[in-house]
């Protein structure tokens, strides 16, 4: 149905249309008459949807700080996820990622050559010299926020050192380009060619998503894309920046026993930091991290 300017506005604000969302809407449909990609209202937040996840926030955040003062040489991946699922259950949240698809773990821990999606296992013990990806999501009072955090373990070659600062670099050029009526291809671009001047490729397969009312919501946020590309940023997304860098080929393949674990093609080391991150009015704001 119209909305009529004097009308209350769909964000549930309270204000008037015409005083809300009627402008913004308007600039919207602009963009979207030039054959630009935007988003649908059903995509924006309200008021009361970020806050909530940003109450979700606090959780993911908070565990992902417990995890960086437990892990270190002779830590299991599973006693990982032990902490993630009771500190998250502890302050009132669900660990978004167990039984997500049939994933058995409360936590995604990827090693080394793995990319993403690697399942905590008691006989997985982290070793001198490792690097790992702990990927933290997290549901609470039906609000999704998610993030994740490179750790290296004792003694790290330079080379894995530079690769983790790189992909660390990635994701902050990216979100310097986060600002309204900017284009998703524009914050990928500046990924992309960051990532290929340090002699490292990025992940095509895979890549962020809207999040907040789900654990995966549209869109599919590209890290490979041209500028002026793929969706345009409005005030009230909400979706994730993770590029997976890695060190040698961009190809990846997913392990065939348990049809999660996904891997470097040539076995060469992979990094990744997620954050989630709301557009806003004059740029952007940092939920998650």
């Amino acid at each position: 149905m119209k909305i009529e300017r004097n009308d209350p506005c769909w964000c549930g604000s309270g204000k008037k249309y015409k005083s809300c969302h009627l402008n913004q809407d308007n600039k919207v449909k602009q963009y979207e008459l030039q054959g630009h990609m935007v988003p649908t209202n059903d995509l924006l937040k309200t008021p009361k949807d970020i806050e909530g996840i940003r109450e979700s926030s606090k959780i993911n955040i908070a565990v992902l700080d417990a995890v960086g003062k437990m892990i270190g040489p002779g830590v299991t991946t599973q006693e990982i996820d032990d902490l993630v699922y009771n500190l998250t259950t502890s302050m009132g949240g669900i660990p978004a990622p167990l039984n997500y698809d049939g994933f058995p773990k409360s936590v995604c821990t990827s090693i080394n050559e793995v990319v993403c999606h690697g399942i905590p296992d008691p006989d997985r013990v982290l070793e001198d010299g490792d690097i790992i990806n702990v990927d933290v999501s997290t549901i609470y009072k039906g609000y999704f926020s998610d993030s994740s955090r490179m750790y290296m373990i004792g003694n790290v070659s330079e080379e894995k050192k530079k690769l983790v600062q790189v992909t660390k670099e990635c994701v902050e050029l990216g979100l310097q380009m986060v600002k309204p009526w900017n284009f998703l291809g524009d914050m990928a671009d500046v990924i992309n060619r960051h990532a290929k001047e340090n002699g490292y490729s990025v992940v095509v397969e895979i890549g962020g998503h809207g999040i907040g009312l789900e654990f995966h919501e549209e869109p599919f946020v590209s890290y490979v894309t041209e500028p002026g590309t793929e969706m345009l940023m409005v005030p009230g997304m909400v979706f994730t920046i993770e590029p997976m860098v890695n060190m040698g080929t961009s190809d990846i393949f997913v392990d065939e026993e348990d049809d999660w674990t996904v891997y470097t093609d040539d076995g060469l080391p992979s990094a990744q930091w997620e954050i989630t991150v709301l557009v806003t009015e004059d740029g952007h704001e940092v939920l998650t991290y």
